[in-house]
């Protein structure tokens, strides 16, 4: 038997350790058909190890001109209302047609802020998630924004998820640590140690007992990749339409069947960069989301 990485960089002598990790957490690394679960793992002589070299990301992104929901701007900052299926900045197998394509053909300045791969990008949003999300315009506002958005100080981030079933209470707070999943490295899940802290506020806006379907409205202390998905999906309400974390089974029963994981950067509220400005932005529920829930009522 010997480590994973060690074998790899057998195959592949120009790979450097760190860039085995890597690969291996990304999840483009397989063991008889199985996704590594980590770099030190054992492998024996016979095992088939496979792994998969993803494309080179383009070192600077290309404006674009594509139209974008432009809910407030200044000097200092700009909050776009994402759409769903829209991408946030470039990356292995969604090089152009993303918000940050977008953006830089918006405002051209915004190039190197940040970092040249993702400019102005303060937090993100899944590809099939919809909704708020605030894009630094200057270095002096994605320093002052970056820290806020890691101590969650004074900032407040809440989505709208259509989920599967009803939560046994009317709301409540989950506190875990999500983490890779031991098993299959492109996903979270909530884990019992090596994960990071997680906090969702949330409590059920709607139910409708006619589709099994309940609105949840949560609330989010902490921005940890997938939290909301992951969240739900432990309470035993997946989001629907989600095809990682949910139940396609029940999503095919649903009229129409969901294009797409129904969540929702609904609300979001921050502190000017610049003057301390309280601001608070709402976007309007959309419409696939309104096809389930045809009047969301107490929201």
């Amino acid at each position: 038997m010997r480590r994973l990485d060690l074998a790899i960089l057998e195959t592949h002598p120009d790979f450097s350790r760190s860039r085995v990790e890597g690969l291996v957490k990304a999840g483009f690394v397989t063991v008889n058909g199985a996704v590594a679960s980590k770099a030190g793992m054992k492998v024996a002589e016979t095992d088939e190890i496979v792994v998969e070299i993803p494309p080179p990301v383009p070192a600077v992104p290309e404006p674009e001109d594509i139209p974008l929901a432009i809910v407030y701007e200044d000097d200092d900052l700009v909050v776009v209302d994402k759409p769903p299926g829209m991408v946030v900045h470039p990356a292995p197998g969604h090089f152009t047609g993303t918000l940050v394509n977008a953006l830089l053909h918006h405002c051209p300045s915004l190039s190197g802020i940040g970092g040249v791969a993702r400019p102005g990008i303060v937090h993100r949003l899944d590809q099939d998630t919809s909704g708020l999300i605030v894009v630094a315009k200057t270095q002096r506002a994605m320093d002052s924004l970056a820290r806020a958005f890691a101590s969650h100080d004074k900032v407040e981030k809440t989505y709208l998820a259509v989920c599967h079933g009803r939560p046994r209470l009317d709301s409540g707070r989950i506190e875990s640590m999500i983490g890779r999943h031991p098993v299959d490295r492109k996903r979270m899940a909530v884990v019992e140690k090596g994960g990071k802290l997680a906090v969702t506020n949330w409590r059920v806006a709607k139910f409708m007992p006619e589709t099994k379907l309940s609105l949840v409205e949560c609330r989010i202390e902490t921005g940890r990749t997938h939290q909301i998905r992951v969240h739900m999906a432990s309470l035993g309400c997946p989001v629907v339409g989600d095809a990682v974390y949910g139940r396609r089974a029940l999503d095919k029963r649903l009229d129409p069947v969901p294009a797409r994981q129904l969540l929702h950067a609904w609300r979001l509220s921050l502190v000017h960069p610049a003057d301390g400005r309280r601001l608070d932005f709402e976007s309007p529920i959309p419409a696939d989301l309104l096809e389930y829930v045809p009047t969301p009522g107490c929201v």
